[in-house]
């Protein structure tokens, strides 16, 4: 009995991009088609089958452990951009600026859909989805660059709103306009939790 149930939503690629060097720049470099290796995507500093912990983690590890890569990819909702951009002040937010790797329209709640969900391609290329994304302070420089005033306001305005995390579970190649469609694991949510949480 499979435990992934694939779901009726399908979305489409409206965006990709690879961030060479994270060092040099935060800001990604579009391109029309990702080559997706388990490493994650071919010509993203982001890659790799495991990397440094950071503060995402660090309940679990000291800073700078290695672990597994689960943050091979970047990935968010055309939709949700608008409302990020619109709360900025902007007619639109260049997902280059927040050093994206694929924007997807037409999933609804995106940056909620569940850990472990599938976001398959037409050809077989699929993305595990680790976790939501938490915005940071990292793009406000850059978008403060490209449009003075606005930057500052970015960690507040994406709460929410900052998609997924995700890494490379089949290769394979995504393309614009490919279409992309949503898998969700067969379970129900964890009920306990509230009784069960420290640290918050």
């Amino acid at each position: 009995m499979p435990a992934l149930l694939k779901t009726t939503v399908t979305g489409r690629v409206t965006w990709l991009g690879t961030v060479k060097s994270r060092a040099d720049a935060l800001a990604s470099a579009p391109r029309e088609v990702l080559e997706l290796r388990f490493s994650g995507p071919v010509g993203e500093d982001h890659g790799g089958l495991t990397r440094p912990s950071c503060s995402r983690v660090i309940s679990q590890y000291p800073r700078s452990t290695e672990i597994r890569n689960t943050r091979q990819l970047s990935v968010v909702s055309a939709e949700e951009l608008a409302k990020i951009a619109a709360q900025l002040g902007l007619p639109q937010l260049d997902p280059a600026w927040i050093g994206a790797t694929v924007v997807i329209e037409g999933i609804p709640d995106f940056s909620h859909i569940p850990p472990s969900s599938r976001l398959q391609g037409e050809n077989g290329a699929t993305l595990t989805v680790d976790m939501q994304n938490r915005p940071c302070h990292l793009p406000a420089p850059v978008i403060e660059a490209a449009q003075p005033g606005h930057g500052k306001g970015f960690k507040a305005a994406a709460k929410g709103l900052r998609g997924v995390t995700a890494w490379v579970e089949r290769e394979g190649s995504l393309r614009l306009g490919e279409a992309i469609t949503l898998h969700i694991p067969d379970q129900r949510p964890w009920q306990p939790l509230p009784d069960h949480l420290s640290g918050r």
